[in-house]
């Protein structure tokens, strides 16, 4: 069995989408997978998302918070920032964890992608790293038509995913250790997933060693 299977919990009642149940075990796995570069790597994303000093910010398929606690020193403690996550577990997890001083209030609420219990317009800046693949294709779409409809217009999106390896002996590699969802991540799809979803597209690009994102503006 791989790591990504033994890292999974019970299916969330709402959505068929993959949950993680072992967040220390997510986090050790993190922490190898980027080879010390992980804080580096997330900082920089936190950057990208384009949030302001003040934004209200979203967290969609926060796991144990990581990028929520970077969002939330980089808009700092005149902003505020919620995740959302299936798992009780990682939500738990992320409660746990201090936060740096400055930084703005972090809460962590159970929810799903595909169907979140937040109001319209109702955030600045919207972010998600290394979710999607949890869900299956068909409800992708859906997923970013929500985080497209909580944004407030001319607010900030940002979709960030793993990038497999181009070499079929990558692939395989990471088919192994995790899962067929990571290893035949359709990545060039993301930008158009974004656009369909009825955001403008400003930028994308790769970030070492894994990931890909995109950034988009919701139309005023």
């Amino acid at each position: 069995m791989s790591l990504g299977r033994l890292m999974q919990g019970e299916p969330h009642a709402a959505t068929p989408g993959v949950t993680i149940a072992a967040p220390r075990t997510y986090e050790a796995f993190g922490a190898v997978c980027f080879a010390g570069r992980r804080n580096r790597s997330f900082t920089r994303l936190a950057g990208l998302s384009g949030a302001e000093p003040g934004d209200r910010v979203l967290d969609v398929g926060c796991g144990t918070g990581y990028l929520a606690r970077r969002m939330a020193a980089r808009v700092g403690p005149g902003g505020a920032v919620t995740g959302v996550d299936p798992s009780p577990p990682v939500l738990d997890y992320a409660r746990s964890k201090k936060q740096r001083p400055g930084s703005a209030p972090c809460t962590f609420q159970e929810g799903i992608a595909e169907s979140l219990d937040l109001p319209d317009a109702s955030f600045d800046t919207v972010v998600t790293s290394l979710m999607l693949h949890h869900l299956p294709e068909e409800l992708r779409p859906a997923a970013l038509r929500e985080m497209h409809r909580v944004l407030r217009p001319g607010g900030r999106l940002l979709v960030v995913e793993f990038r497999p390896p181009r070499s079929r002996i990558g692939r395989r590699l990471v088919h192994t250790g995790t899962a067929h969802a990571m290893a035949y991540n359709r990545a060039d799809l993301l930008g158009g997933l974004v656009a369909d979803a009825g955001c403008e597209v400003r930028g994308s690009g790769d970030l070492r060693p894994w990931l890909c994102y995109v950034q988009a503006t919701r139309a005023r």
